[in-house]
């Protein structure tokens, strides 16, 4: 029903934004006869804690406005001016004990990370860390190689990836425990060749940082569409992570200049309401 609803709506809004697509397929399945979806209304500390911190953070008018410490905004010259860059535009090459100890331990544990193939430019920020900054990096579950070619993206690309590291998820909870962070992001490649597109491998990598760091950390999880096999997205939604996430990469009537042709923002919002029905 979801999907045919979906699909019903995007053929008929095609040059609307995505969001206000899964916005209004919320709102008439919240309006319908449908059984509504049991959520737990337990959090742990962590959570709320969390969310207290994001409540009372810089909100996106902050940011957009260039007000309080949020800066961003700066006058565009002209062709012919001869302008300094902003400082926050600029990157130093990486380097330093955190961030030669983080390569180190992701190449004796044979991870990837997002950082490196899709060639971050704040990957010295984010695996140097700094002065009451804890140095962490996005792991990059299912290998270096996806099976899907988008344009704007620099992660190689095969219809054949090798398989998958069995070890993987063990590995990625030991490197994960021994950085002693409290929030990580895990993100993977699209795993088309796969029957569940690796939904079982990353519930494992998930369940394995909780074991591993006895519940304490708090693991977003930025998943794949899994070609919205809703049997997929409900395994990763119970695996016990604490935010789900999946990349509306952009409205409908450009996705087909520049993403691969098997996503779509239909599947998108698919993936998300899917999601939020399941609690």
């Amino acid at each position: 029903m979801l999907r045919e609803a979906a699909s019903s709506l995007c053929r008929n809004t095609v040059r609307r934004d995505p969001v206000a697509i899964f916005r209004q397929l919320s709102h008439q399945y919240a309006s319908s006869s449908a059984p509504a979806p049991q959520v737990s209304t337990e959090s742990t500390a962590a959570v709320d804690e969390l969310r207290q911190r994001l409540a009372s953070g810089p909100s996106f008018f902050d940011f957009t406005s260039g007000s309080a410490d949020t800066a961003y905004s700066v006058p565009a010259p002209t062709w012919k001016e001869k302008k300094r860059k902003p400082d926050w535009l600029k990157r130093e090459v990486p380097g330093g004990e955190n961030y030669t100890r983080i390569k180190s331990k992701l190449r004796e544990l044979k991870l990837h990370t997002v950082c490196e193939e899709a060639r971050c430019p704040n990957i010295g920020e984010c695996w140097g860390g700094g002065e009451d900054q804890t140095a962490t990096a996005t792991i990059m579950l299912m290998g270096d190689t996806c099976t899907r070619g988008c344009r704007f993206c620099a992660v190689k690309t095969s219809r054949a990836p090798p398989p998958l590291d069995p070890n993987e998820p063990a590995n990625t909870a030991k490197a994960v425990a021994d950085w002693g962070i409290d929030y990580v992001v895990l993100t993977s490649v699209d795993r088309d060749d796969l029957p569940d597109g690796g939904a079982a491998h990353i519930a494992e990598t998930i369940q394995g940082l909780k074991r591993e760091t006895g519940g304490r950390l708090l693991v977003e999880a930025l998943v794949p569409d899994f070609a919205g096999n809703e049997d997929s997205i409900k395994l990763v939604a119970a695996s016990g992570l604490d935010v789900y996430a999946h990349n509306i990469e952009t409205v409908s009537h450009l996705a087909c200049g520049c993403r691969h042709w098997f996503a779509s923002a239909t599947l998108d919002c698919n993936v998300l309401l899917a999601n939020t029905l399941l609690g």
